[in-house]
C-alpha cells in the first residue's frame, strides 16, 4: 500500500480582503500540517476571492495576488497545496490553480471550461485555456510552466479539474486518467442552490470511479460578495467510494476535511479496468516533476459523517434556514453593520424575515459556541455582554409594527408575539397621521377629495410608503441593515410598493416563492431546524390569510384575491419565466396541473404576463437577494428581461382565441 493523507479546505473569503483571505489560507495550511495532511486542495480563486466582478480587470489585482501567493508559498513546508488566483498571460486573464510543494511553486493550470450561465459570467473576465497547450510564464523574475500541465510529486501524479471543468461532458479528468494521474484536485467556487450538493457528490464519486483516481473537491464557504452563498461541503472520494464529506453551512472561517487514501488501490483499479487506455503517444512534456517525501501512514477506516438534517424529509426547509443564516451573518460582519431592522406587519413575509435573523443567531451559536460567536461579531457595541441566544437577538434585531387605520388588532398581536418570542426589540409606530397628511396635501393640490372608488391603488401605496422614512431613520440611528420583506412571487407581478415593503438593502426572501415561504413558516412553528426550538407563536401568522391591510377592513382584502392563488402564481412563473413557455403553452400546462375553470386560468395567465412585463422596472430596483435556486428573478445576475417590451400582445391574443375556440390570428 502507498498511503497518503489528503485534505480539502473550505474557506470563507471576501473579494480583495487580502489579509483575511491569506489568514484563512494559512490557517488551513497549518491545520493540514498539524493533522499530518500532505496534499491539501483549497478553493478556486481563494487568494483574491471569486466575486470580484469587473475588478478582475484591475492590473493591481493580479499583481497583489502574485505577491500573496509568494507569501503563502514560504509557509508550506512539508505540504503540497493548491491555490487559486487570476493570472495574466499575453494580455489575457486566466482563472488558474497553482500547485505548491514544500515551499516551491511548481506551475499553473488555467481553467479549461468557463462557467457562463446563471450567476456566472466568467467569460466576461477570463479566457479558456486550450487543451494540450503548455507555455512558460515569468513571475517575479522566475519562469514557471503554465497550461495543460500536471504534476508528479514524489512519484504521485496530481492534476486539476477546476469547478466547471467537472460539470461538462468532456471532462479534463479523462485525459488526466490516461496520463496515469493518481489524484485529481477540484478547487471550486460552487454557489448554493437547493439540491445542488447531490449533483456535486455524484460527479465526485463518478469521477473517482470512472477515472480510477482519488478525487478531492474543495469549495468556498459563506456569503462571499453579497448575493451568492457558498455552502462548503468538501468531498474526498477514491475508486468510487466516498471517504469523507465535510459539513455544509458551517460558520467557521475555514475548515479542513481529511482522509487516508491508498494510491496503489486506484492504480490497481485502472489496471483492472478493461476500458482503461493509457495515452502512449503523450510525451509527458506537460508533466512537472519534483522531489517530495510522503511520510508513512497507517490506514484509517472512515465512514463519512452526514448530519441527520441532510437526510430528513424536511431537507429543503433545513437548507433554506441554514443558507440564509450563513448569508445574513456574513453580510452583517463584512458590512460592519450593528444589526438588522424589520418593519414587522404581522404577516408571513415580515415574520419570515425576523425569524430568519433569530435562526441565524441560534444556528451560529450551536455551531460555534458563545465565545466564538461573540468574537465573530466583536465589532458590534455591547455584544460581549450577551450570554444567551435571546440576548444576542435583542441586540441585533429591532422590529417595528407600523399601524394605520386599516391595520387590525390581529396583525398587531401577531407581530408583537412573534417579535417577543424570538427575543427581538419590539416597537410600534402609528403612521396614520402621516398618511392622512399626504392625502390632504395632494387633495388640495388636485382640487378634489381622493376616494377608494377612484384612487384605490394610490391610497394603498401611500400607506406602505409612509412606513419607509421612520424605519429608515431607526436603521440609520443604530447602523442597522434594513431588511425588505418582499418575496419572489410578488416580485414576478410587481405586487409590492416601491419605497414601501421594498425599502432596505438586503432582501433575505427575495429569491424564494410565497408558497414555499408559507410552508416553511408552518414547519418553523412546529419543528424548526435541527437543534433549534420551534416558534409556536407563528400560529398567529399561519392561521390568517395573507393580506396587505392597505384597504379599509370592510373590503376584506387578501393577497390571493388581489392576484390569484399563490400555488397557481408560482407554477405560472416557473413555466413562463424559468421554462420560457408562451402564454398558450402555459395555459395547456396549467390545465393539466390545476382543477380551475379554463376561463379563470386564462384570466390568471393573462394577468401574470401583463404584470410581469409592466413591472420589470421594479425588479431592476429591488434590493439584492440571496440566490437560493435556479428560478431566481434577479435581473442583475440571473433573469434578464427588457424594461420596455411588446407585452406579449400577440401571444396573449392567441391565448384568447384558443379559449374562445377561434383559430389563431382570427
Amino acid at each position: 500500500m502507498k498511503l497518503i493523507k489528503v485534505g480539502v479546505g473550505v474557506l470563507n473569503q471576501t473579494p480583495m480582503a487580502w489579509e483575511s483571505n491569506k489568514a484563512n489560507i494559512l490557517g488551513a495550511v497549518e491545520w493540514a500540517r498539524r493533522e499530518r495532511i500532505t496534499v491539501l486542495c483549497l478553493p478556486e480563486l481563494c487568494i483574491t476571492g471569486y466575486g470580484l466582478e469587473d475588478a478582475f480587470h484591475s492590473p493591481h489585482v493580479t499583481q497583489v495576488a502574485a505577491e500573496i501567493l509568494a507569501e503563502i508559498a514560504v509557509e508550506t513546508k512539508g505540504v503540497v497545496v493548491s491555490l487559486g488566483l487570476p493570472i495574466i498571460y499575453r494580455n489575457a486573464l486566466y482563472n488558474a490553480a497553482c500547485l505548491i510543494a514544500d515551499r516551491r511553486i511548481l506551475g499553473f493550470t488555467p481553467k479549461r471550461h468557463l462557467a457562463a450561465d446563471g450567476l456566472y459570467y466568467e467569460p466576461r473576465w477570463f479566457r479558456p485555456w486550450p487543451e494540450g497547450v503548455v507555455r512558460s510564464i515569468t513571475i517575479a523574475g522566475r519562469d514557471y510552466p503554465i497550461g495543460d500541465v500536471y504534476f508528479e510529486c514524489g512519484g504521485v501524479k496530481i492534476g486539476f479539474e477546476i469547478c466547471e471543468d467537472a460539470w461538462v461532458a468532456k471532462r479534463p479528468g479523462a485525459t488526466l486518467s490516461a496520463r496515469g494521474v493518481d489524484i485529481i484536485l477540484n478547487p471550486s467556487a460552487s454557489h448554493f442552490a437547493f439540491g445542488k450538493s447531490d449533483i456535486r457528490r455524484r460527479f465526485v464519486l463518478e469521477g473517482s470511479r470512472s477515472f480510477g483516481v482519488t478525487y478531492l473537491y474543495s469549495n468556498l464557504l459563506g456569503n462571499e460578495s453579497g448575493r451568492a452563498i457558498y455552502d462548503g461541503g468538501g468531498l474526498i472520494a477514491s475508486a468510487g467510494q466516498l471517504l469523507a464529506a465535510g459539513p455544509r453551512f458551517t460558520f467557521t472561517e475555514f475548515l479542513v476535511t481529511s482522509a487516508v487514501v491508498d494510491i496503489n488501490a486506484t492504480r490497481l483499479l485502472q489496471m483492472r479496468t478493461g476500458s482503461y487506455a493509457p495515452d502512449l503517444e503523450e510525451d509527458e512534456s506537460g508533466c512537472v516533476r519534483v522531489n517530495f517525501s510522503f511520510p508513512s501512514r497507517d490506514p484509517v477506516p472512515r465512514r463519512p459523517k452526514v448530519s441527520s438534517w441532510e437526510i430528513s424529509r424536511h431537507h429543503k426547509e433545513e437548507e433554506f434556514s441554514r443558507a440564509v443564516a450563513l448569508g445574513l451573518i456574513d453580510y452583517l460582519r463584512k458590512s460592519r453593520a450593528h444589526g438588522f431592522a424589520v418593519s414587522l406587519s404581522g404577516g408571513a413575509d415580515s415574520s419570515a424575515v425576523a425569524c430568519l435573523v433569530a435562526s441565524m443567531v441560534r444556528l451560529a451559536l450551536q455551531d460555534l459556541g458563545l465565545e466564538a460567536l461573540l468574537k465573530k461579531l466583536e465589532h458590534i457595541p455591547e455584544i460581549d455582554r450577551a450570554r444567551t441566544a435571546n440576548e444576542i437577538v435583542h441586540l441585533l434585531l429591532t422590529c417595528v409594527y407600523q399601524s394605520t387605520e386599516n391595520s387590525s388588532e390581529r396583525t398587531r398581536e401577531a407581530a408583537r408575539e412573534v417579535a417577543t418570542s424570538i427575543g427581538a426589540q419590539y416597537l410600534e409606530f402609528d403612521v396614520d397621521a402621516m398618511c392622512k397628511s399626504y392625502v390632504t396635501l395632494v387633495s388640495k393640490s388636485v382640487g378634489r377629495e381622493l376616494t377608494w372608488e377612484r384612487d384605490d391603488v394610490a391610497l394603498q401605496n401611500i400607506q406602505a410608503r409612509a412606513r419607509g422614512p421612520g424605519i429608515w431613520l431607526l436603521a440609520n440611528l443604530g447602523n442597522l441593515l434594513l431588511l425588505p420583506t418582499s418575496n419572489r412571487s410578488e416580485a414576478a407581478v410587481g405586487y409590492a410598493t416601491m419605497d414601501g415593503d421594498t425599502c432596505g438593502c438586503l432582501d433575505p426572501i427575495g429569491g424564494i416563492d410565497k408558497a414555499f415561504l408559507r410552508s416553511w413558516l408552518r414547519w418553523l412553528e412546529t419543528d424548526g431546524p435541527e437543534g433549534v426550538d420551534p416558534i409556536p407563536q407563528l400560529s398567529l401568522v399561519n392561521n390568517q390569510a395573507p393580506t396587505a391591510e392597505l384597504r379599509p377592513a370592510s373590503a376584506t382584502q387578501t393577497d390571493e384575491d388581489d392576484l390569484m392563488p399563490y400555488g397557481v402564481l408560482d407554477a405560472i412563473e416557473r413555466a413562463a419565466i424559468r421554462d420560457k413557455k408562451s402564454p398558450l403553452d402555459v395555459f395547456k400546462l396549467m390545465r393539466s396541473q390545476f382543477d380551475y375553470p379554463k376561463d379563470q386560468l386564462g384570466q390568471w395567465i393573462e394577468k401574470f404576463f401583463k404584470l410581469w412585463c409592466r413591472n420589470q422596472w421594479k425588479r431592476e430596483r429591488y434590493a439584492p437577494s440571496f440566490h437560493l435556486d435556479d428560478e431566481n428573478l434577479d435581473p442583475k445576475t440571473w433573469c434578464r428581461f427588457p424594461i420596455l417590451s411588446g407585452n406579449y400582445e400577440r401571444e396573449l391574443s392567441e391565448l384568447r382565441a384558443y379559449l374562445q375556440g377561434r383559430p389563431p390570428g382570427s
